[in-house]
């Protein structure tokens, strides 16, 4: 019964897509089988009101066999609702779920053609229902979602781009595409996803997660390795030093990709950056580039400039300090550290929690002058810092108790403080290394 099913499915999307495309203009409507028609359109359409979409299946099948494609648009459009039923009900049954499955997208090529003001529309629904009923044919995938963004362009549906980024992937990983096509596809991807103008902050959270998904997809897949993107874009940027977006495209990918930061070719299209556009994000990828070279304070000098921008937002410039101050740490500026830090949590609370901690670690390694108080004071202001990073941020709980554990076990002993004249719970003001603290005091016996 199904082998007949799937037959008759496949005769009537021929004779549909085929029979119909050169109806007269003054022929009716509902075709030369008006009568059964109409009556099996009347018949479907009642069930499919009342959702009783199983039976209205076999009548909307008899709808889609004698009326043409043209006489309504809902044909196609309920057509679709039953067939991904059906597609559902009978998973098991691969060949007859093909063969629906072939029939659904039918569905939506024909409400391209036949109903233009609605192609756009029809054709991201065919994306989606490709996504979620071709799993593993990724030749087909791919093929399919380029064929529907060189069609629809900036109306592409924005998921689309990552369902032809995943499939590009799977091709590559088969060894059926290069990876020069890859770093293009991932550039244009991504730029469309970047594009994306969400309405709903749940709409900005689900773009942002396509965004991320399509940058993981592209350093989990080692296409870009340093030698792939040297042999790709020297080339290219040999014939043309002073474009701007290919230099901006090499600056992105290899800051990406580890160990590439300090390559020749990387260092020429960050120069090209910034001497043509010295933006917050030249000035960035300069510091990102003196920062791998060791030259501290030019590094310094660069991420403070495109802190300063104007162009940057604050949650930009939240990020900026954080990296900055994560950087003056390693390298011994501790004061700088504790300057850049300090200002994050104003700027984005989300990142409040581990820099408190960052806080509290520049504390805790910090070396000061003076009597044995003022030496050990510092693990006191390491320990609060600890404890407004697990407040404000409670999964870093755990790594905060371990350094308070660590820190508090160079407290001064209670007879010590005594002999300087301090006592618990008494205020102390902590001056080392530029920086400044009023903490508690705290001894242990």
């Amino acid at each position: 019964m199904k082998k007949n099913l799937i037959v008759f499915v496949t005769m009537t999307l021929a004779c549909l897509s085929g029979g119909w495309a050169g109806a007269q203009p003054n022929m009716d409507k509902y075709g030369p089988n008006k009568d059964e028609c109409i009556k099996y359109l009347s018949y479907y359409t009642e069930y499919y009101k009342q959702k009783n979409y199983d039976d209205a299946t076999p009548h909307w099948r008899q709808a889609y066999h004698y009326c043409p494609v043209t006489c309504s648009e809902n044909l196609l459009l309920n057509g679709t609702t039953l067939l991904r039923r059906l597609i559902v009900k009978n998973q098991r049954d691969k060949a007859y779920k093909e063969a629906l499955v072939d029939s659904l997208l039918t569905l939506h090529d024909q409400r391209a053609e036949y109903y233009p003001k609605n192609a756009v529309t029809a054709r991201n629904n065919k994306g989606v229902d490709m996504s979620n009923y071709i799993k593993t044919d990724y030749e087909r995938l791919y093929q399919g979602y380029e064929d529907i963004i060189a069609a629809n362009g900036e109306q592409t549906k924005t998921s689309l781009y990552l369902f032809d980024f995943k499939a590009a992937i799977e091709l590559y990983k088969q060894g059926k595409l290069g990876a020069e096509t890859i770093m293009e596809l991932y550039q244009r991807n991504l730029a469309a996803v970047e594009a994306a103008k969400p309405e709903t902050e749940t709409e900005a959270k689900v773009v942002a997660n396509m965004k991320q998904d399509i940058e993981n997809l592209f350093l989990s897949s080692k296409v870009a390795d340093c030698d792939n993107l040297i042999a790709l874009f020297t080339p290219r940027y040999e014939a043309d030093p002073d474009n701007l977006q290919l230099a901006t495209t090499i600056v992105k990918m290899m800051s990406m990709t580890e160990g590439c930061a300090d390559s020749d070719l990387y260092l020429k299209a960050v120069t090209t950056m910034y001497k043509i556009d010295p933006s917050y994000t030249s000035a960035y990828y300069l510091y990102r580039l003196h920062a791998s070279k060791g030259n501290v304070q030019d590094a310094i000098s660069y991420m403070n400039q495109a802190i300063d921008s104007e162009e940057s937002d604050e949650k930009q410039d939240a990020a900026y300090l954080y990296e900055l101050a994560v950087f003056c740490y390693k390298n011994g500026l501790s004061g700088k550290a504790f300057d850049a830090a300090s200002k994050v949590p104003a700027l984005d609370e989300t990142l409040a929690g581990k820099t408190y901690l960052l806080i509290g670690n520049i504390w805790g390694a910090s070396k000061c002058g003076g009597d044995e108080i003022a030496r050990r004071a510092p693990y006191w202001v390491a320990c609060d810092y600890m404890v407004k990073a697990k407040n404000a941020d409670p999964t870093l709980a755990e790594e905060a108790n371990r350094y308070i554990s660590n820190y508090s076990r160079y407290f001064p002993e209670t007879a010590e403080a005594f002999m300087y004249d301090i006592t618990n719970g008494q205020s102390y003001t902590v001056v080392c290394n530029g920086m400044r603290a009023v903490t508690t005091v705290r001894t242990h016996n």
